[in-house]
């Protein structure tokens, strides 16, 4: 028998992401702390008793079906399938369980749909992952249906052949510790076939191993699904996907049967033929597109475009733009209040208004330039907020007098992919997330005087969105407060930002590591994959400028990490690979290090606050020069952008010049952004105020700067 199954630490990369510190302590730990599966010597220290509900006195049974992420993980990887293909995942599971199962003297309860039946297994065949059982006595049986006589349930396993599926056992458990390797070893068995194996699997070609290019990424995505931490709206859609693919590949198996065994009738097999690859075809598709998911790497792309398809009304068919007003109850002041502040018009102009009980109603409700006045109160919502149309959402009051609560476990809070989006004096409470409390995927969205307590990520601003964000508290963010991607502009002012993972999390560029692990054969993506991928809206492989970002008098203070995080990839990476061995390819990367470091040099601090103020027009003389520390944590920030400015200018000119392209302005101001960071404060960041990270293929460097 295998002894200690399960018992290694997990490697690095076999963690689920995405898991909270709390957890983790519990999923991963330490090797000495780990128990040993299995192990007489241990007994009944891991695989605990469970009591069966119902009205038959069933046996206690082993309780398996709790068992953890790296647990699966490290027993299908080194002990049942390690590098097995596809075609010999059955023949390695039965290895497997030949060295672990005992044949025989072991009783389980034999579950189906219909019933539940006590029996005793006397054999087992390790080739069809079958044993041979007989009924015990006394005789027990629960049935959901009908009664199952004695008579009738010995009828039906005459029928079997007195052979049952090893995945519909549950073992009766023993104190002794004798059988714990056998119902962990059946419990893996029946994992594999219920959640990892799919039908088709043994037809799919044999050009990476199993584990690596199905198990692992279905596992993670198993986890993750019951973690929480996918969207409800893609969990939906692969199931769809997979119940779709399931049926068709049936007909796809009946038609190719009914053609080898068919008569030589040339014209009905031409026409199977044809219907045969039309249904190969569907087949396909649909496969690539559960890879899609199953990819923890492609996953979030996928969600991603699947947000961005959100439809905007347009103007209303007759023209008129509403004003919906939400209130739980409608006070006479409370109407002469709204009446005289603003819904009153001086142009006497006949205004049409709808009232609402909630703020969920009175968005959907909306067409392009209307307008929702939110009253005080507590509202408690259960979907999600999806403003496609440029609206304006404004509180009357103060934001702790509106408060807008979600409930329920669900996906975003906000999502916002309006031209013009609009704000104002409200609260957002977010609880059971699983993404962020506002997500900007195109458009611009003015969070004015709003209050957001995150529960995952904060604000999100994706690319080609634009985020303009003022006197407004965020706090709570696991992850990130606001991520900032490349291709986005982001204005910040007078907010305060704390009590968050990170503070601001800034993306200047999409990782060149996605890209490669994208266009190379790598793991769990084949070539029909890319291929796929390639033909939807592939944003790894377009280009996207920087960030615009400004940073006006905010307050970045007591988050776990770093007030800013900036994430940037080895731009240099590209010529050190494509550099000939020669000394004209060194000679090139060398140029570009040492104008690097010389513009760098010649644009000193006090030079760069200049170009910064510069910009800010009303903001141009902020009180922080007499901070240090403020100054310091602001030029510190300026200081790496105007690098990170310099050397994609630099790249970008020597590349347009590699094909014969010259332009004639050389002025960084023209061909790139800049940054403008002015008069924010940065205390009490548990690691900094800022740091930079370079990522390169698989692992990435930071530079440091630690807080004062």
């Amino acid at each position: 028998m295998a002894e200690g199954l399960g018992t290694a630490a997990p490697a690095p990369d076999s963690r689920p992401s995405g898991v909270s510190s709390g957890v983790q302590h519990d999923l991963f730990q330490d090797e000495d702390t780990v128990n040993d599966y299995g192990s007489h010597n241990k007994p009944g220290t891991i695989l605990q008793r469970f009591v069966p509900e119902g009205n038959i006195p069933f046996p206690d049974i082993f309780q398996t079906n709790q068992l953890l992420f790296y647990e699966r993980f490290r027993a299908y990887q080194d002990y049942i399938l390690a590098d097995c293909k596809a075609s010999e995942v059955r023949e390695f599971t039965a290895e497997y369980l030949e060295k672990v199962l005992e044949p025989s003297g072991w009783q389980a309860i034999w579950r189906t749909n219909v019933f539940e039946v006590l029996v005793e297994v006397t054999n087992v065949d390790f080739s069809s992952l079958k044993a041979e059982v007989k009924l015990t006595h006394p005789y027990l049986c629960e049935s959901r249906v009908s009664t199952f006589t004695l008579e009738c349930m010995k009828e039906l396993l005459e029928l079997k052949e007195n052979q049952l599926p090893l995945q519909e056992l549950w073992v009766v458990f023993d104190d002794s510790g004798e059988f714990d390797q056998t119902a962990l070893a059946i419990e893996h068995v029946r994992f594999f076939y219920q959640n990892i194996w799919r039908s088709w699997d043994e037809e799919e070609e044999d050009e990476y191993d199993y584990f690596v290019r199905c198990v692992e990424p279905r596992l993670r995505l198993h986890y993750d699904i019951l973690e929480g931490r996918v969207p409800s709206g893609l969990i939906i859609d692969y199931h769809k996907l997979l119940s779709e693919c399931e049926e068709i590949y049936r007909k796809f198996l009946n038609l190719r049967s009914s053609i080898s065994n068919g008569d030589a009738d040339t014209e009905l097999e031409n026409v199977s033929m044809a219907e045969g690859l039309r249904l190969y075809s569907e087949i396909e598709q649909l496969k690539q597109k559960l890879k899609l998911i199953e990819n923890p790497l492609l996953r979030y792309v996928f969600g991603y475009q699947k947000h961005t398809g959100i439809q905007a009304k347009g103007i209303r068919p007759t023209g008129k733009k509403i004003t919906h007003v939400v209130s739980t109850s409608m006070m006479a002041s409370l109407l002469h209040s709204l009446l005289r502040d603003k819904l009153y018009q001086e142009s006497h102009e006949e205004m049409e208004i709808q009232f609402h009980n909630d703020p969920l109603s009175a968005i959907n409700a909306c067409y392009e330039g209307d307008t929702v006045i939110i009253c005080p109160g507590h509202y408690l919502v259960n979907g999600m907020f999806s403003i496609a149309d440029s609206i304006e959402l404004e509180g009357y009051g103060l934001p702790d007098d509106i408060v807008i609560e979600k409930r329920g476990k669900g996906d975003n809070f906000v999502d916002c992919t309006g031209a013009n989006v609009k704000i104002s004096n409200v609260k957002f409470v977010q609880h059971d997330a699983v993404e962020g409390i506002l997500s900007i995927h195109c458009g611009k969205t003015t969070l004015e005087n709003c209050v957001l307590q995150c529960e995952t990520t904060g604000v999100t601003v994706r690319t080609s969105a634009e985020l303009l964000m003022k006197n407004s508290d965020l706090y709570g963010a696991k992850g990130a407060g606001i991520e900032i991607y490349p291709g986005s502009k982001c204005t910040l002012s007078d907010n305060g930002i704390h009590h968050c993972k990170e503070g601001i999390l800034i993306k200047t560029s999409l990782e060149k590591s996605e890209e490669k692990i994208l266009k190379s054969g790598s793991v769990g993506c084949d070539s029909s994959l890319k291929h796929l991928f390639s033909m939807s809206q592939d944003f790894l492989d377009e280009h996207y400028d920087i960030p615009k970002i400004t940073m006006v008098n905010n307050v970045i203070h007591n988050n776990e990490g770093y007030g800013v995080v900036l994430v940037k990839p080895k731009i240099f990476s590209d010529l050190q690979e494509n550099a000939q061995d020669g000394s004209e390819g060194n000679k090139i990367l060398k140029v570009q290090e040492n104008e690097e470091v010389g513009a760098r040099e010649k644009m000193g601090q006090e030079e760069q606050m200049q170009y910064t103020s510069g910009e800010l027009g009303p903001y141009a003389r902020p009180e922080f020069y007499d901070q240090t520390d403020q100054m310091e944590g602001n030029c510190e920030i300026v200081n790496e952008l105007v690098a990170a400015s310099t050397r994609k200018g630099q790249m970008k000119k020597k590349r347009l010049s590699g094909l014969g392209i010259i332009e004639a302005d050389d002025n960084l101001m023209s061909q790139e952004m800049f940054v403008s960071i002015v008069g924010n404060q940065f205390k009490w960041n548990g690691k900094g105020r800022f740091v930079l990270f370079h990522w390169r293929h698989n692992q990435n460097e930071g530079e440091r700067l630690t807080d004062t």
